[in-house]
């Protein structure tokens, strides 16, 4: 692990994507293989593969606690040391070579016992139990060791590594072709299969399973409707793009379960999708969203927020927020009746579309769980933008524009696919509070709350906190004058002088308790800097109020649920 952990650093140290692809596949071919499936995912950022479910479960609280006994620190060194460096496995790195931690080179762990130790936690009932077999790791590890595990515990791995140029890097590494190795990824989910397959030459043998997850196709953003139609034209396909969450669906037999974007399984937080699943007469892969969604109306996301994050949703929670699941696409499905799965991935998306259309499934307009998402055919601008008004009206998020032509690529973000979003409407807020940023942030005053004045009070009210949208020089800039117009220091959170205006953009508003204004925005993003503008001629909470009303659906915003033209 201690190679590993070195280079990585060299993978940092560089901006060069040729000099990061060389360091890698020296290290890579040189590994013995046992711990070739280690060093892979571990360069990923994950303890564990893509497609594996699994979560180590340790917390901040953990963490420290295994620091604290191994440095031998009070509970508080973790936290000071954060404070410095706003980097977990910076602060880790720092607590324990400050307390002299230094075990021999001969003790520390090889990358295949870090993964053993990574399985044992996530197998141990308990938070007690996880942090001894967490503090056992680290009297193991030098400083910067734990450091590095730290790293790929908490998914931070910050070495500018892209899973292509880690696929790239694993191909030169054994002189395999650049492709197979992608395609050996994408169907396992599994980083570390892959390298293995390629070291012993046997890429062709990658398959696509059922209940093991692969990464969702992405898409990229538009700046406009004629820039979509030069990209993908003359002809697109268009959908609505909803505001739910993303999903993938397995089925066979009576088993059926739901992946999230992230490939967690999230069957137990939407049991009757899982429900009425199990019953299709068919085995396959479908990507689509789930959607909360009532008397053939789709409810906002907020209401669809309390379903998730729960094992099992009460029978109350079920019937205040009914949901369906749209299908857009199929991944695999039995295509011969032989009840054998065949992945689609190549097919174009005509051919996907109509065998999605084939499998009849059982429409909520008709009282089943399921939709297939709205789609039309364009050929203009114009036609383009009078979809995109419809997708509004029926208050879905934009568009997804997509190529009819396009094969599915898991975890991509081509040109196939375009998504088009607009911000829904700007506030011109004001900054009352900022953090201390971290990761690529680390040394500025970053995550402004912001907010409106109360209609009739005049007092300043909050509604929500961003920290997108501003430039570099920006961000240095407004970080000296905050520090200057300090109120109060709360830990990493400083209350400012209230005079700096940012003009905000979002998709959504929201009642909400959370914040003082009532109300919060979903997705907000600082659109730029209002100097021209005073605090006291910030936006209201009865500008705000009159979003909203004017935003909320009403009959008309129905969405399609099976319509075809």
């Amino acid at each position: 692990m201690r190679r590993w952990a070195e280079t990585a650093d060299r993978v940092a140290a560089t901006t060069r994507t040729s000099a990061k692809t060389a360091i890698l596949a020296d290290y890579l071919a040189a590994l013995p293989a046992d711990d070739l499936p280690a060093a892979a995912v571990f360069l990923t950022g994950r303890p564990f593969a893509a497609a594996d479910p699994r979560t180590v479960g340790v917390g901040w609280a953990g963490l420290a606690a295994a620091v604290r006994a191994v440095a031998g620190v009070d509970d508080a060194a973790l936290g000071r040391a954060y404070e410095r460096s706003s980097d977990l496995a910076t602060s880790v790195r720092d607590v324990l070579a400050a307390a002299g931690h230094a075990p021999g080179a001969e003790d520390e762990p090889s990358l295949a016992e870090v993964r053993a130790a990574f399985d044992a936690i996530e197998a141990a009932a308990g938070a007690a139990a996880k942090q001894v077999r967490l503090e056992a790791l680290f009297r193991r590890c030098s400083p910067a060791t734990a450091g590095a595990v730290v790293k790929v515990l908490t998914g931070e791995l910050r070495i500018g590594l892209r899973e292509g140029l880690l696929e790239a890097a694993v191909a030169r590494a054994f002189g395999r072709p650049p492709e197979a190795v992608r395609r050996a990824a994408q169907l396992t989910g599994d980083a570390g299969a892959a390298a293995t397959l390629a070291r012993e030459d046997r890429l062709a043998e990658a398959r696509l399973a059922l209940f093991r997850p692969i990464r969702l196709m992405l898409a990229s953003p538009a700046e406009s409707a004629a820039d979509v139609m030069a990209r993908l034209g003359p002809t697109v396909w268009v959908e609505d793009k909803y505001d739910g969450i993303r999903a993938q669906l397995h089925r066979r037999g009576s088993e059926a379960r739901l992946y999230s974007r992230d490939l967690n399984d999230i069957g137990g937080q939407f049991p009757e999708v899982v429900e009425a699943a199990r019953s299709l007469p068919w085995a396959g892969i479908l990507d689509g969203e789930v959607l909360a969604w009532r008397d053939g109306a789709v409810l906002p996301f907020l209401q669809l927020q309390a379903r998730l994050g729960r094992k099992a949703p009460g029978a109350r929670i079920r019937s205040d927020v009914p949901v369906i699941f749209v299908a857009w696409d199929a991944l695999a499905l039995d295509r011969g009746g032989d009840g054998v799965v065949r992945p689609l991935l190549d097919a174009p998306l005509t051919e996907r579309r109509a065998r999605l259309e084939a499998l009849d499934l059982p429409l909520a307009a008709d009282g089943g769980s399921f939709a297939l998402s709205h789609r039309v055919t364009v050929a203009t601008a114009d036609e383009l933008e009078t979809a995109f008004a419809d997708a509004r009206a029926r208050r879905n998020e934009g568009l997804m524009v997509k190529d009819p032509a396009s094969p599915y690529s898991p975890g991509r973000r081509g040109l196939g696919w375009l998504k088009m979003k607009r911000a829904l409407a700007t506030l011109d807020c004001v900054v009352v509070g900022v953090e201390a940023g971290h990761g690529k942030r680390h040394g500025t005053l970053s995550d402004y709350t912001f907010a409106v004045r109360d209609a009739a009070s005049g007092e300043l009210v909050t509604i929500g906190k961003a920290y997108s949208g501003l430039t570099d020089a920006e961000l240095a800039e407004l970080t000296r004058w905050f520090e200057a117009h300090t109120i109060a220091v709360h830990g990493r959170y400083r209350r400012v002088e209230p005079a700096v205006v940012v003009e905000v953009a979002f998709d959504v508003i929201m009642r909400s308790a959370r914040h003082r204004s009532g109300y919060a925005l979903r997705f907000p993003r600082i659109a730029r800097l209002r100097p021209d503008k005073s605090a006291a001629e910030a936006d209201t909470t009865a500008t705000v109020a009159a979003l909203y009303e004017g935003l909320q659906p009403g009959a008309e915003h129905l969405v399609a649920t099976g319509a075809r033209r």
